[in-house]
């Protein structure tokens, strides 16, 4: 399917590794000029270095920032004032007991997976109404509905950004703009990565058997009954952020698997 992304510019905060890198690189195969955000130079250039790999014609942007800062944020739009995509994927998960949960610590999860999205958005919005074409999507995930006991500020931040995503929507009524939040399931990033080698080396048993494991006991609910692969969550957002995906607007859309059991 062509997506028609060519010559469109593409914002995807923290890009360099895992569901972001994936989602840029969906991005730039279809023609889209993607900046390319990571917090170090180091990890930008080696982003964009394993994008060319496979994609040699891509046309990347490099921006180094910490987006879970206003001044960052505020740098990156100084330097790129103008998108007509913008994904809202920066995020962090930190498992931590509840009673354990400081405020400084709900503090920086705020900062990180919601506050970057609404300074990004507060900043681009405007400008894509003005020009009546413009796509923002934030990637939540299915803990916004399955808060995880074992990291409720992750899931509540998860929560926190489809509401804003269905607020910003009901302003772009009657533009060519829309809104959407994606929400990704157990997917196969660089941290869960680790989770698996880690267990699967704790344990002294293989990756595979950890995987299933974490479906028939974590998340029991799961159809697909393993981690999804961070392309196919990038698929995903690949089309919502074309423009055959206008009659698309305000949606909660999931990519996790059917872990998810209700059906609105």
């Amino acid at each position: 399917m062509h997506l028609k992304l060519e010559n469109k510019l593409a914002f995807v905060s923290g890009s360099t590794a895992g569901i972001g890198f994936a989602i840029a690189q969906a991005l730039a195969r279809e023609g889209a000029r993607v900046i390319i955000n990571g917090r170090s130079e180091k990890r930008v250039q080696e982003a964009i270095a394993a994008i060319r790999a496979v994609i040699p014609a891509a046309a990347l942007e490099p921006l180094a920032a910490d987006l879970s800062r206003a001044q960052g944020a505020s740098d990156a739009v100084r330097r790129f004032p103008d998108a007509d995509i913008l994904v809202n994927n920066l995020g962090v998960y930190v498992p931590q007991a509840f009673e354990k949960i400081s405020d400084a610590d709900w503090l920086a999860m705020i900062e990180t997976n919601f506050m970057s999205g609404v300074r990004l958005s507060r900043h681009y919005l405007p400008r894509m109404k003005a020009k009546n074409w413009g796509r923002i999507i934030f990637i939540s995930s299915e803990s916004a509905v399955h808060i995880p006991v074992e990291m409720i500020h992750y899931g509540v931040t998860k929560t926190m950004q489809i509401a804003l995503a269905r607020g910003l929507a009901e302003t772009t009524a009657g533009t060519g703009v829309t809104v959407n939040s994606v929400l990704a399931g157990p997917t196969r990033s660089e941290g869960v990565e680790g989770f698996i080698s880690n267990m699967a080396r704790e344990r002294k048993i293989t990756p595979a058997a950890v995987e299933k494991e974490f479906f028939k006991t974590v998340r029991p609910s799961s159809l697909l009954q393993r981690f999804a692969t961070a392309d196919e969550v990038a698929a995903m957002v690949a089309f919502v952020a074309s423009p055959l995906s206008s009659a698309t607007n305000g949606a909660a859309l999931r990519v996790e698997g059917g872990v998810v059991q209700s059906i609105l």
